[in-house]
């Protein structure tokens, strides 16, 4: 059996397996990357690179109930998220496609001196490895994808084991809309591969969304070899809540935050810090929301992924939390719940919880609530709830995170970027910023 395999996460059963790549079909994507880069990245203008992902844009939003169904059985999403995930991902192409020249144009730069011109072009990089996960297929490749297909950067994917058919279909789509071999190239490649491309001289740069493990391992043959990294690792996003006008709004979006993708979000709110004065009523009420939502809940990606999660909650109660839930873990499916009682000592506070379980935490003032919400080693995203429009100016500025929403939730865009901090990783993807990170911010500055 291959590494790369489909298994049910619903059912256990192995549906398909495939082979790992060779070493021989690493050289030939490596290669055909590369004569991509010095052949069609310098022959074609940003304008045509982007009607090509306009097509892919397109062949998204056409294919996203196929797309829907492999990623359902892949990792566990319910179909109508899925296939949602497969429609966003189509928009982020379509934004970088509408917008690839505007936000690649020559910038002029005004001359303290006067004498001349001076401007900052954008231009390719080259070849590029994307390590992608398995917990949104669709999306993280289109925000890798889409902006560097746009600047003229060749790029060869490393999807997770466990989606070999839907990023093959991803591989499918951008064939069918027209790029050039080389180009864009889906590769079954081994964790040992992926490290020979990084460090190969073809090799320019490399994108990982994945695990902090994961992030440290690239991030070390990155920087061995001198190679630019982007880095979105995990998160413990805290859910602060100050004040609301409405509290059954507020706990309906506190639920939303937690159940995205059954939990298994980067930046789900994962830590809900409540004002004393709203705690009791808040968590009675945000607990019978996660028991509710857990009827006909999504199985988590894997049996495997399920007891993880199983031991950190039983080693968070062995050191004094208290666990309210709405039934026992069967295989992969995971019971909603929350975690209350957390101690300062407990070893939990420093995880990152991927499935549906809550942590919440009762705060006496707002630094209080700031104090909690900074006591992690992530800093991906997170989510403030205030009626106060100075203290919500205030309290966002003190966040220690790459992303604030201010009562709102699951409201990312494709024009805003996306990325965090500390060990959260670095780097942004989505927006201006994201089609900036893989580019040569090139000065030509002229007197005639």
């Amino acid at each position: 059996m291959g590494k790369y395999a489909v298994t049910d996460p619903a059912t256990g059963e192995v549906v398909n397996s495939y082979p790992t790549a060779t070493d021989e079909e690493v050289e030939a994507a490596l290669a055909a990357a590369s004569a991509a880069s010095t052949g069609w990245a310098r022959t074609t203008s940003v304008a045509e690179r982007a009607a090509l992902v306009r097509r892919v844009a397109d062949l998204f939003d056409e294919r996203k109930e196929e797309l829907g169904a492999l990623i359902s059985r892949e990792m566990g999403k319910p179909l109508a998220d899925a296939v949602g995930e497969a429609e966003f991902a189509g928009a982020i192409f379509g934004y970088y496609a509408d917008n690839a020249e505007a936000l690649l144009a020559d910038k002029p730069v005004e001359l303290s001196d006067g004498e001349g011109s001076a401007l900052i072009r954008h231009a390719p990089l080259g070849v590029l490895v994307g390590v992608m996960p398995w917990n949104f297929p669709y999306y993280q490749v289109a925000r890798f994808a889409g902006p560097n297909l746009c600047v003229g950067n060749p790029v060869i994917l490393k999807h997770a084991s466990q989606c070999p058919e839907s990023s093959a279909a991803i591989g499918k789509i951008h064939q069918d809309a027209g790029f050039p071999v080389g180009a864009y190239t889906n590769l079954y490649a081994s964790t040992a591969q992926v490290s020979a491309m990084i460090a190969d001289p073809r090799t320019v740069g490399v994108s990982l969304t994945g695990s902090e493990g994961a992030g440290i391992a690239v991030a070390e043959v990155a920087a061995k070899n001198l190679k630019k990294v982007v880095l979105e690792l995990g998160g413990a996003d805290p859910f602060i809540v100050l004040s609301t006008a409405d509290l059954d709004a507020t706990v309906a979006d506190a639920v939303a935050a937690r159940m995205d993708n059954t939990g298994q979000s980067c930046n789900g709110a994962k830590r809900f810090v409540i004002a004393a004065d709203l705690y009791d009523e808040f968590v009675e009420k945000f607990t019978a929301g996660l028991k509710a939502a857990a009827e006909g809940i999504a199985p988590l990606s894997s049996v495997g992924a399920a007891e993880f999660l199983g031991e950190q909650v039983d080693r968070a109660v062995a050191e004094g939390a208290r666990f309210e839930s709405a039934g026992k873990r069967a295989g992969a499916f995971f019971p909603a719940g929350v975690l209350s009682n957390i101690t300062a000592d407990n070893s939990i506070i420093l995880e990152e919880l991927f499935g549906p379980v809550a942590m919440v935490f009762k705060a006496a003032s707002e630094d209080e609530a700031v104090a909690i919400a900074n006591n992690t080693p992530f800093g991906l995203g997170s989510y403030l709830y205030t009626t106060d429009r100075e203290q919500a100016d205030r309290v966002a500025n003190r966040i220690e995170a790459g992303m604030v929403y201010v009562n709102c939730v699951l409201a990312d865009a494709p024009e805003l970027p996306f990325g965090g901090i500390k060990r959260s990783g670095f780097g942004r993807e989505l927006g201006y910023l994201g089609i900036e990170e893989f580019v040569n911010k090139k000065l030509i500055r002229s007197v005639f």
